[in-house]
């Protein structure tokens, strides 16, 4: 058994899962197994394939892990001879042969990074009206801080989150949410020992209405109640291009970087965040000459 660390960009992917028709990261990953001669033409999947986790279409990951019965010469920079440049292997290490990807995770950790610049500093934060709805004094986007914060304490902690998941069952957690400001974006932080479907996205996205005073925190005490929230008031989920998972724990894998193909990872990433760095630049130059016409 040996696991693996990857890294991918999934714009251009439906989700993490093989699904028929759509590309998707782990099809992929299949499909360079099976030009390897590591997978069988017939074969479902490798033996005692698992991965940490299933991200959903447009996820990225900086260290989503799988582990499979592999031949000693399949190292990193070789899974990465066969896989496209948009999914990397960087790291690799030895496991025991009852290792599983998704039960023996001990923690997961996703990073979302929000756009939302700060108030300005002379005009009041939204506050809650005597009616218990939150007044949006901030233009579009804008967060303030503390209340974006204080709705990530509320999101902490042992919850029933069933009115923030598709799931019907298994939807008691105990996430960790802590952010920090960087400029015009918000850095979300969650952790967990494992995730319901679209939980993280619809943390983020209630953490930002609170944030930006389109909702209150007795908003987040209704979500987590054991009643349903009617259909009008459920939370959607978040964007999904701006989460990332960025780490899963195990308790007894030590993970050997391959420098080699590391250095591939780098190159690839760098080169993605100067194209979107531009695209960003002429969309606005775009945005700002519509406007001054």
């Amino acid at each position: 058994m040996r696991a693996f660390r990857l890294a991918y960009d999934g714009t251009d992917y439906y989700g993490f899962q093989r699904q028929p028709d759509v590309p998707t990261v782990e099809g992929a990953m299949f499909d360079a197994l099976r030009a390897l001669d590591v997978l069988a033409p017939d074969a479902d999947k490798p033996a005692g394939y698992a991965a940490a986790g299933r991200t959903d279409a447009g996820v990225s990951a900086l260290a989503q892990t799988v582990a499979f019965e592999a031949p000693d010469w399949l190292t990193p920079r070789a899974f990465n001879g066969q896989l496209p440049a948009d999914i990397r292997a960087w790291a690799a290490a030895d496991a025991p042969d009852e290792f599983h990807a998704t039960h023996h995770a001990r923690e997961r950790e996703y990073t979302y990074y929000l756009y939302a610049p700060p108030a300005n500093d002379d005009e009041p934060p939204a506050s809650d009206t005597d009616e218990g709805h939150a007044a949006t004094t901030a233009t579009a986007h804008t967060v303030d801080d503390d209340r974006f914060q204080a709705a990530c304490d509320a999101l902490s902690g042992s919850h029933d989150f069933h009115n923030l998941t598709p799931d019907d069952r298994n939807t008691e957690r105990s996430p960790v949410l802590e952010s920090t400001r960087d400029g015009q974006f918000l850095i979300l932080t969650v952790t967990a020992g494992g995730f319901c479907r679209e939980l993280v996205r619809r943390l983020v996205s209630l953490a930002q209405d609170v944030g930006t005073g389109e909702a209150d925190l007795r908003t987040i005490e209704r979500a987590l109640e054991s009643d349903p929230l009617p259909g009008h008031e459920g939370i959607a989920p978040a964007p999904p291009e701006p989460l990332v998972l960025t780490d899963v724990e195990y308790a007894e894998l030590e993970f050997a970087v391959d420098e080699e193909a590391a250095e591939s990872a780098r190159a690839v990433f760098e080169q993605r965040r100067r194209e979107r760095v531009t695209g960003a630049r002429v969309a606005g130059r775009v945005a700002e000459g519509v406007r001054e016409r």
